[in-house]
């Protein structure tokens, strides 16, 4: 009898294990994230370690990481159940009636308040059998690798200069302002550009270690360095913090008039000119020619221009 070759041995849903369980690190978050029991996992790993000859988690204190054969095989791997996906799914036109497929966003945020529950709502309304994942963008994601492995479709947050190997289409533009406690000095007096440089700012976490956002990008070009003073991860607690003490917090106009009408703050223009806020979603060239990715881009433009 002919023995199965390698590619006999192999089929899609051996190679989702494969892919989720290099993800999760973790061969009972993979279960979770697959619907199936562990023991099923398990007995699916084992076959993956047979067939490629590495044991592709290994512990490492007290959990599991990847070998590094097993992350040169995870972006493969995706790739496979994307074209999978697109086997028969793209071979029509993407229906937001009828379709039942997930779409994972990664977003930060510092939008406009009211941008992801419209785009939620929007998403919802005319794909009523999708699911919609809203995912954090913080320093710690690695957005880009997310985009090229199909685990999130899109990426949504402003940028000096977004990633050269992403797709990217401007959302909307936003004037910087500072935002203040109604009882912050400048608030009567004003501010001169050396006081708003020495007061006490607020800004997010960066994206990744050494990187500089907007603000600070436009003015280390000037030679200048603001007193930031509190970074925090949740953009949208900074205008309580803000509202109970003497900091400063400059971003979009949008999402401060939002919380002005809220909380005992003011918004106060610059005294160094700034540039505007640019809000972008970015993508990868897998999903570039996708009927859904397609649909997702132009629904999330939509919501933004509504705002």
């Amino acid at each position: 009898m002919r023995e199965a070759t390698l590619l006999e041995k192999i089929d899609l849903h051996l190679i989702r294990v494969l892919h989720t369980v290099i993800a999760e690190s973790s061969v009972s978050r993979a279960a979770v994230r697959l619907g199936m029991h562990q023991p099923a996992v398990s007995t699916a790993l084992k076959r993956l370690r047979d067939l490629s000859g590495d044991p592709i988690l290994v512990r490492s204190g007290s959990g599991m990481q990847p070998t590094d054969a097993a992350l040169s095989m995870l972006e493969p791997a995706a790739a496979i159940l994307q074209a999978a996906e697109n086997l028969f799914t793209e071979a029509r036109a993407f229906d937001p009636r009828v379709a039942t497929r997930t779409f994972r966003i990664a977003a930060s945020d510092y939008l406009d308040p009211l941008f992801l529950p419209q785009l939620v709502a929007h998403l919802k309304k005319q794909a009523p059998l999708c699911t919609v994942e809203i995912m954090a963008l913080n320093h710690d994601v690695d957005y880009s690798g997310q985009l090229a492995q199909g685990d999130v479709d899109i990426v949504i947050g402003n940028w000096p200069q977004p990633p050269a190997e992403l797709r990217m289409a401007q959302l909307f533009a936003d004037d910087t302002v500072c935002l203040v406690s109604h009882k912050h000095p400048a608030v009567r007096r004003g501010w001169k550009a050396k006081e708003w440089l020495d007061a006490e700012h607020i800004a997010p976490m960066p994206t990744h270690p050494g990187a500089k956002g907007v603000i600070d990008e436009a003015l280390n070009a000037l030679n200048l360095r603001r007193n930031i003073a509190v970074r925090c991860a949740h953009f949208g607690l900074m205008p309580q913090m803000v509202a109970s003490s003497l900091l400063v917090l400059t971003t979009g106009r949008q999402f401060c008039e939002r919380y002005a009408a809220q909380l005992p703050l003011a918004i106060l223009p610059p005294p160094i000119a700034l540039p505007q806020m640019r809000y972008y979603q970015l993508w990868h060239d897998r999903t570039h020619h996708s009927s859904a990715g397609v649909w997702l881009r132009e629904a999330v433009k939509n919501t933004a221009m509504k705002l």
